[in-house]
């Protein structure tokens, strides 16, 4: 009862805390990205609030084999299993990382907006047609420099076993011919339970893979791409050990 009554506290303390944040610095956030071309300024403001819902929530993280990952725009591939990943990933991974994700979440008040600006890519899976040109978007930034994070199930497993991948965020990665690096996170089902809107503290681990290269590769090798992908994302998964 005492920690259910602490993790009630701190995600009381979390849920306030980030809307005064996002309050106070979306719009400054949004003038970086859309007036002044200052990206780098509106991803500070970003991680910053990342770290203080995690802090306040008390969720923490440990990474490991991010030497493995070339100096150069990739695809980061992981696991879905909870909520918290997608902060844990933005936070983890690179300083500047773009998100491909599913369009229904820009319709949130200014969540849109800010994806936009900070060159997020939203896929609408239920038009091919609209899907396709945001993928090519996608392959164009990756082109441009750009870093990716991908759920290739997408949505979250609720038994922690992998998904079938979809292919979109595959398909971008053979078209920019930018290598894709599996990523396993492994931890976070235990910090929101079903139904419940409170934030338990967890120790989550997150582990990085080898990239693998799609130089040569063509839209017809997507299937044999998801193939290898999914093969090291479950290896990972196999090998790693929840923080304890």
């Amino acid at each position: 009862m005492l920690a259910t009554a602490v993790a009630a506290f701190r995600s009381l303390l979390a849920y306030v805390g980030m809307l005064l944040y996002i309050a106070i610095a979306a719009p400054p956030a949004i003038v970086f990205g859309l007036l002044l071309r200052w990206k780098r300024g509106m991803y500070l403001l970003g991680h910053g609030g990342v770290w203080l819902a995690l802090t306040l929530s008390g969720i923490r993280y440990r990474v490991s084999g991010l030497e493995r990952v070339p100096p150069r725009s990739v695809v980061f591939c992981s696991n879905h299993e909870s909520n918290v990943d997608p902060p844990i990933l933005f936070e983890a991974l690179h300083p500047q990382l773009h998100i491909l994700y599913k369009a229904e979440l820009h319709n949130v008040p200014l969540m849109g907006i800010v994806f936009d600006v900070g060159g997020f890519v939203a896929v609408d899976r239920s038009d091919r047609e609209k899907a396709m040109a945001s993928i090519a978007d996608g392959a164009r930034s990756l082109e441009a420099g750009n870093s990716f994070l991908i759920f290739p199930e997408g949505t979250r497993s609720r038994t922690g076993e992998l998904l079938p991948f979809k292919k979109g965020g595959f398909i971008m990665a053979i078209q920019a011919q930018v290598p894709v690096v599996p990523v396993a996170v492994r931890g976070g089902r235990d910090a929101m339970r079903k139904g419940s809107h409170i934030v338990r503290p967890v120790h989550v681990s997150v582990r990085v893979g080898a990239p693998i290269s799609t130089v040569g590769m063509t839209l017809d090798d997507r299937d044999l791409l998801i193939e290898r992908v999914r093969a090291a994302v479950q290896k990972l998964l196999d090998e790693g050990t929840v923080w304890t």
